[in-house]
């Protein structure tokens, strides 16, 4: 390790090899206010040299422009990356700011296509439901998914913001690899249902935004720290008395950081690499940056290992969140559960 490269580990007993931590990528084209193409691409490059092998993106982020963005690296790393894609929030023509969930077969084989295009791949390592349509039966819908792995234009099968009855559905039509879900010190909400089935069923834990989409290292307090264009503006728990309650909760982290030596995103990273420790089954978070001393500061809490101690007096800060992460949670797997 001493040329701080992460570790490996398996995207559950159905998946890949990967780093022990992965990288969104949406940020680099679309959400996140400003992007900047250079600093995009010198953060892919370093984090491959850092061992992050798992490169998360989706056809909702930026209408495909974060695929068609993400082409060239992948081209040119083809054999060292995982490639994770996305397909159910359809984007209608009439109006680009507009998601609509789909989860039809004809409308999956025609995301597929656009993807396998925009990416300029042959076959994509791991395809996920982006958001769950209850209105298809998700039976039907896995279905699909898997005549895909059988056509050879997909490796693996993976789901996002599912419930433990629909992961265990859909577990039973073909092997799901790997299950994606916000978790953080801010949202623990998979905990009770979720992980266990994943657990029990040998799925991987994806946690998205388990930096509390940047909030949990310091770098913003309320959403008029932002750019108008950040979508983050939008969510319940930035606004308000919300943002000012939440940001009185980073202290505890900061306390634990101190003892460490480490910033507070890699004591918030650190909590959630060690739940594959502590539940049991193998936990691959994705934080996203577009800053390649971000990329090297992610990996290095990979290595941070807290105390019993530590994990207790960070296990109550969830409770205390203000505020939901969506503005509308029908769209997650706690607002169904």
């Amino acid at each position: 390790m001493t040329d701080g490269r992460i570790t490996t580990a398996k995207l559950g007993d159905h998946g890949p090899e990967v780093g022990v931590q992965g990288l969104g990528c949406m940020g680099m084209s679309f959400a996140y206010g400003p992007v900047d193409a250079d600093a995009s691409r010198a953060t892919l490059e370093r984090a491959l040299e850092l061992g992050v092998t798992f490169y998360d993106t989706a056809d909702a982020y930026g209408a495909g422009e974060n695929e068609r963005f993400l082409s060239p690296f992948f081209k040119a790393h083809r054999d060292e990356v995982v490639i994770a894609t996305k397909f159910a929030l359809s984007i209608p023509p009439d109006d680009p700011t507009r998601r609509v969930i789909r989860n039809d077969p004809p409308y999956i084989r025609q995301a597929v296509e656009a993807s396998l295009k925009r990416l300029d791949v042959d076959v994509i390592d791991l395809y996920y439901m982006h958001r769950r349509d209850v209105n298809v039966p998700i039976e039907e819908s896995v279905g699909t998914m898997a005549d895909l792995v059988r056509e050879g234009k997909v490796k693996h099968l993976g789901l996002s913001e599912v419930t433990a009855d629909e992961l265990r559905a859909a577990h039973a039509v073909h092997p799901i690899a790997a299950v994606q879900s916000e978790w953080s010190l801010f949202s623990r909400d998979i905990e009770p249902k979720v992980v266990p089935a994943a657990r029990d069923l040998g799925v991987a834990l994806v946690p998205y935004s388990p930096l509390g989409r940047g909030f949990l290292t310091g770098s913003f307090a309320k959403a008029e720290d932002l750019t108008p264009d950040d979508f983050r503006r939008q969510q319940p728990r930035f606004t308000g008395d919300n943002a000012t309650a939440n940001a009185t909760l980073l202290e505890l982290i900061r306390s634990v950081a101190k003892a460490h030596d480490a910033s507070l995103g890699q004591i918030a990273l650190a909590w959630v690499q060690q739940q594959a420790t502590i539940r049991d089954l193998p936990v691959i978070p994705i934080p996203g940056t577009r800053k390649p001393s971000r990329v090297e500061e992610n990996t290095a809490a990979t290595r941070i290992v807290l105390t019993d101690e530590q994990l207790d007096l960070l296990d109550g800060i969830a409770a205390q969140v203000a505020g939901n992460r969506y503005a509308d949670m029908a769209f997650t797997s706690a607002g169904r559960e």
